[in-house]
């Protein structure tokens, strides 16, 4: 049996926070705002493989009120959504997700971002895809109040029917 589930996430640019995104501390003068790291790409990436394994969503599994979780690295996060998949007898086939992002230029760490969540999930890189886009300035991504991502995960039953 195969299952399909989206993800999506936002967090707001601000001053004196590290912008991370796929586990990787990108150099800028604005960071994302959040309880954890504030990891948009990660948060978006465990949301779909916990819609897809009917899980719920990330908030309900690290909510934003616990302190265990404050500043915690998002990749400890998908960890934890990894062995969530396994407990619940899935596999993962591929993720493929997008950055949306005016600045800064996002192409020289994909392959950084891929790896990181790749070793977590303990998957080859090439089940993992990830691409960046601006909004051509249109909307607060465009305007640099916020970075969103969208994220889609493919599962599969490890389970022989």
């Amino acid at each position: 049996m195969f299952r399909i589930g989206n993800g999506y996430d936002v967090h707001r640019l601000v001053e004196g926070r590290k912008l991370v995104l796929g586990g990787v501390e990108i150099e800028h003068t604005l960071g994302l705002d959040g309880h954890s790291d504030a990891d948009a790409l990660l948060h978006a990436i465990c949301d779909a493989l916990l819609g897809a394994c009917g899980a719920g969503d990330l908030g309900h599994h690290f909510p934003d009120t616990s302190a265990e979780f404050k500043d915690i690295s998002s990749l400890v996060l998908l960890g934890r959504v990894a062995g969530t998949l396994k407990e619940r007898g899935f596999k993962l086939g591929n993720i493929d997700a997008t950055i949306v992002a005016q600045q800064p230029k996002l192409a020289p760490h994909i392959t950084r971002m891929r790896q990181n969540i790749a070793s977590t999930l303990g998957v080859p890189i090439h089940q993992i895809n990830i691409k960046a886009t601006t909004t051509e300035k249109l909307g607060f991504a465009g305007r640099e109040e916020g970075i969103a991502a969208y994220a889609v995960a493919l599962i599969e039953s490890t389970d022989a029917f």
